[in-house]
This record gives C-alpha cells, sequence and structure tokens, in this order.
C-alpha cells in the first residue's frame, strides 16, 4: 500500500513540475509570447527555471511549500543582486499565483494515476483468480 502511495506522489510531483514548465511555456508562447519575450530578462528565466529544479526535487508540493520554494530562490536571486528587490519580487508573485493552476493540473494528474492503479490491481486480481 505504501509503494502505490509514493508511485501517487511521485506522479503528482511530476505532474505539478509539467505544470510549470507549461505555465512557463504559455507565459512565452501564448497570445502575449512576443510580448513577454521581449522584456525578459535572462535573470528571470533562470529563476523561474530553478524553480521548476526545486519543485522536481521535492517529495512533496503543496502550497506552503511552493510558495517556501519560490522564497527561497528568491533571496538567493536577491544576494547574487542579478537584480532589483522590486524586479525580483515582481516575478516571485507572478510565480505564486500560478499555484490554483498547478495544483489542479497536479490533482487531475493524482486522480488518473488512482484510477490507472485501481485498473491495474483489478486485472491482476482476475489474473491470480
Amino acid at each position: 500500500m505504501k509503494k502505490k502511495t509514493d508511485k501517487v506522489i511521485k506522479l503528482a510531483v511530476i505532474g505539478a513540475s509539467l505544470a510549470g514548465v507549461a505555465a512557463t511555456a504559455y507565459f512565452f508562447f501564448g497570445p502575449k509570447g512576443k510580448k513577454h519575450r521581449d522584456h525578459a530578462k535572462s535573470w528571470a528565466i533562470k529563476m523561474k527555471g530553478d524553480v521548476i529544479e526545486r519543485l522536481e526535487k521535492a517529495k512533496e508540493i503543496t502550497e506552503p511549500i511552493y510558495l517556501e520554494i519560490i522564497d527561497a530562490v528568491s533571496k538567493d536571486y536577491a544576494k547574487e543582486k542579478v537584480a532589483t528587490k522590486e524586479e525580483i519580487g515582481a516575478i516571485a508573485n507572478d510565480l505564486k499565483k500560478h499555484w490554483k493552476s498547478i495544483s489542479k493540473l497536479a490533482i487531475s494528474a493524482k486522480q488518473d494515476v488512482a484510477k490507472d492503479a485501481s485498473r491495474v490491481m483489478k486485472v491482476v486480481k482476475k489474473i491470480k483468480k
């Protein structure tokens, strides 16, 4: 039972990471993508990438953990003085606004995994009979 739960958590983390990547891709390639690309700075893109990397390494992603990761990355960038605190804060706030869409995708991925796992268990039980 523990292994099934661990798989569900891992897949939910992967789903959340993919959601972050999708949100970033939409930001740069969506309807207003050209405008966003024109205004984007390399450090901002790198900062978002660092957030995604930390999300992928996290064992579990909840809203407090997600916000904590963003705050930690923001502090790192503020120490490096790659941009003003206002610019870093703006990117951090933008990332924080994406929690709802990420959590919806993660929940959806988790439910899909649970459905698939239950189907597999039914097949296994039939085979064992």
